[in-house]
């Protein structure tokens, strides 16, 4: 058990690393390949995810079926988790792409991935809203550092003139995020992780395959395919979407959801490190300062998230 511990912290850090680079290399796709678009790069990313996933997962064995319902048909197809997973794709990865990548697209790559960092913070409001869970004082502490820290990046060199539509966008993120995770208990008991990743990746494919040819299908001919950008596109689809994730189920699987967490809180300070290293952004400390205080603020948000785990351990005891 110890050995396994020992093996989900290296794999975990990576999996931050992957996820915080993820935000700069997007950025740098649409400032460098001008007839990039949203669609298109959502598309081929995904693309490149369901062609590596879905043929290792078979092989392997450990692809699941989606559960059918009784009768015939399409009422057998609808009637068991397909409605659940067409609802849990048509928001992530279709609606949250859209918005994320949007959001990339007008700000920076470092402060896009503060904002989508917070999401964890606001989770149990929407728990609470449907299951009405508790809220903790440590959580509104956390939500108002978290603010605090990107209201800093802005005032500090972002501006909020130029970035709110941007910024607009990765909110939408974040509430799709959570109608996500609200959906997600339908099918999360019933299947292995991996498997939910690759349909959703499958389905999210189906999506945006007929939207991109319609609105941006005349692009395609246009981007430049240099090796650059193959390069780029496939660092986020196999890395970014399914060897992080995969990294990711590991790490909860091993160590729990709670202490796997923890980790995503350091995917701005990868974003900024990136960024910096490719000449995107310089170190300035209001961005330092924003990154700390947001990770921070999330940190403390998750006190107790882990408390609670704690003494539900306790009990199964």
């Amino acid at each position: 058990m110890k050995n396994r511990r020992l093996t989900a912290y290296p794999v975990l850090i990576l999996s931050t690393i992957f996820w915080g680079v993820s935000f700069i290399m997007t950025k740098e796709l649409f400032l460098t390949e001008q007839h990039m678009t949203v669609t298109i790069l959502i598309t081929l990313r995904l693309a490149i995810a369901t062609v590596v996933m879905v043929p290792l997962m078979a092989i392997s064995g450990k692809l699941q079926p989606i559960r059918r319902g009784p009768g015939h048909g399409m009422k057998a197809l609808l009637g068991g988790d397909l409605k659940w997973f067409l609802l849990l794709t048509l928001c992530e990865p279709f609606i949250y792409h859209l918005c994320e990548t949007s959001g990339v697209q007008l700000v920076s790559g470092s402060l896009a991935s503060v904002v989508i960092a917070t999401i964890p913070l606001f989770v149990p409001f929407g728990m609470w809203l449907a299951y009405r869970t508790r809220i903790h004082v440590q959580l509104l502490v956390g939500v108002i550092l978290s603010l605090s820290g990107i209201g800093i990046m802005l005032l500090g060199g972002e501006g909020l003139s130029g970035n709110l539509s941007g910024l607009l966008f990765l909110g939408g993120a974040v509430v799709i995020a959570i109608v996500y995770t609200l959906l997600l208990v339908k099918v999360v008991d019933h299947y292995n992780p991996l498997t939910i990743t690759t349909w959703q990746n499958l389905i999210g494919l189906l999506y945006f395959l007929p939207l991109m040819l319609l609105t941006d299908g005349s692009q395609l001919a246009l981007l430049s395919w240099s090796p650059k950008m193959l390069f780029l596109l496939l660092v986020l689809g196999i890395c970014c979407s399914t060897l992080a994730y995969a990294g990711y189920n590991l790490g909860v699987r091993t160590l729990g959801a709670s202490e796997a967490c923890i980790f995503n809180n350091a995917i701005p300070i990868f974003s900024l490190l990136a960024a910096v290293a490719i000449g995107q952004e310089s170190f300035s400390w209001s961005n330092i300062a924003g990154i700390v205080i947001v990770v921070g603020g999330v940190v403390i948000s998750q006190i107790p998230s882990k408390s609670a785990a704690k003494n539900l351990n306790a009990k199964r005891q």
